[in-house]
């Protein structure tokens, strides 16, 4: 029983980021201006942000779409996976960080609903998120040659 709650509970999770949230973005949000392929990522040099990108959408299985590009960068450089766990914590972080928007409260709020298990990691992303060096500012085409471990130190040792 366990497994198939949690498999609905995935797939509504799913329904909810990329069919609903997803195209409301594209239309409400201001144009993307990531301009790099997959391909051009892996062209980076190794570590750097935009490599590391090309390499987390490979190992995943993923495309990259170039209105979701920002979010897949902050999963890059804060080490959360696309798992429900990894995108409720990611979520956390960033309302904890400041981020407050629609996609990142319904997101908790989902999580917070529906994955009592994952509290104590989302109250410690959360916390961590609070703690960290904003970064939602940052011109993300611009990073994409930097090294990552650099960019994560400035969020998370730079206050």
């Amino acid at each position: 029983m366990k497994k198939i709650i949690r498999k609905t509970r995935s797939a509504i999770l799913v329904f909810l980021t990329h069919k609903m949230a997803l195209p409301s973005l594209k239309i409400i949000r201001q144009p993307n201006h990531f301009t790099y392929t997959q391909h051009q990522l892996m062209e980076f040099p190794e570590g750097s942000l935009g490599h590391d990108l090309g390499l987390f959408l490979d190992k995943r299985n993923l495309a990259l779409l170039k209105h979701y590009a920002r979010h897949d960068l902050k999963h890059v450089l804060l080490n959360y996976d696309t798992t429900d766990k990894g995108e409720a914590c990611l979520q956390s972080f960033m309302l904890g960080n400041g981020r407050v928007s629609f996609p990142v409260i319904a997101t908790v709020l989902y999580g917070f609903l529906t994955m009592p298990e994952y509290w104590k990691q989302m109250w410690e992303s959360f916390r961590k998120g609070k703690k960290s060096t904003s970064f939602h500012h940052w011109k993300w085409n611009e990073l994409l040659g930097e090294k990552t471990i650099l960019l994560r130190n400035k969020i998370f040792y730079n206050r």
